[in-house]
């Protein structure tokens, strides 16, 4: 009978300890305990460590407290530009109430997932395809904002929204890729134009200098011919100087006036219409003599004999213009 009742009271008390036991919970740093008793919430939220519940009584929703990484799936849309991307992007969150977090929402993960892949597609068609491309931290603000609102309420704090990656056309990208080089190409011509015009501007400064000085532009000659010869070339260019050419015109400008200046000495004017006149002389008391009046064209003066035309035989007649001859 002693016997009995001492093996009933250890299966008690090794049932109770059973019952104890299956109630015990641990919980983690990164974690807060939910309990939920009958179905209702208790106030209390289990800090980390060991806590006790009611096993078939209280049912406990550990929540986890860390950062969550989520990636958005790639979303197309158009944007304002009527430009076809495809964008897609990371979102990190955090809980930062975990009673919000269990009642508010059936599964606050997804929820947040869902919200982003829709606000995604809101900012592509709000923007351009030049901000998706360049202004990506506006659109990371703006996205954040509108994932944020609706997560509040759900214990759920947005840390940050960064959009990774966005598909172009093959098209848009060839297109884009011209316009690169055609503004490329511009900067280039402007630039070169710029430097065309400042070295002409050294070069005409260089060119007075050396005009002031000649010795100045033989030795410019010397070191062209100098650097010229440094390329170890068979062939020598030697520059014609500018001056010699120079120097040969301006001999030519006065050949003309020698001559003019050596028919003034002689007595003898140039004739008129073929005919010689004869400079007024001085008579004996210095006054001059009257002037002879030229001879008219055609007549002869008693001083010049007459000059017979040039007895010049006919040419003969070239063999096509003679005559057949008849044998």
């Amino acid at each position: 009978m002693v016997e009995g009742l001492v093996i009933a009271l250890v299966a008690v008390l090794c049932a109770g300890a059973l019952y104890v036991a299956s109630g015990a919970r641990v919980i983690r740093q990164y974690e807060r305990g939910v309990v939920l008793r009958l179905g209702r919430l208790r106030d209390d939220v289990r800090l980390p460590g060991f806590t006790m519940v009611v096993p078939g009584i209280d049912r406990l929703r550990k929540v986890n407290m860390q950062i969550v990484t989520m990636p958005v799936p790639a979303q197309d849309g158009i944007t304002r530009d009527n430009v076809t991307v495809r964008v897609d992007a990371v979102i990190y969150f955090k809980v930062v109430d975990p009673t919000n977090a269990v009642i508010a929402v059936e599964d606050y993960r997804f929820a947040v997932s869902q919200m982003a892949q829709t606000s995604l597609r809101s900012i592509i068609g709000k923007s351009d395809l030049d901000d998706l491309l360049s202004n990506r931290e506006k659109l990371n603000q703006g996205l954040e904002v509108m994932i944020d609102s609706p997560a509040v309420s759900w214990g759920v704090q947005i840390d940050r929204v960064e959009i990774k990656d966005v598909s172009l056309p093959e098209t848009m990208k060839r297109s884009m890729a011209r316009q690169a080089e055609a503004d490329r190409e511009r900067r280039a011509r402007v630039i070169n134009a710029d430097a065309e015009l400042q070295a002409s501007k050294k070069l005409a400064q260089a060119a007075g200098e050396m005009s002031a000085q000649p010795a100045a532009l033989q030795l410019r000659l010397l070191q062209t011919v100098v650097a010229v010869a440094a390329e170890k070339n068979s062939t020598l260019v030697l520059p014609f100087p500018v001056e010699l050419l120079r120097f040969l015109e301006r001999a030519q400008q006065q050949q003309p006036a020698v001559e003019g200046a050596g028919t003034g000495r002689t007595g003898r004017q140039p004739s008129v219409n073929g005919a010689t006149t004869q400079p007024p002389s001085s008579s004996g008391d210095g006054s001059p003599l009257p002037e002879t009046e030229a001879p008219l064209s055609g007549t002869r003066t008693s001083e010049e004999p007459a000059v017979p035309p040039d007895p010049t035989p006919p040419a003969a007649p070239s063999s096509a213009e003679q005559p057949f001859a008849h044998h």
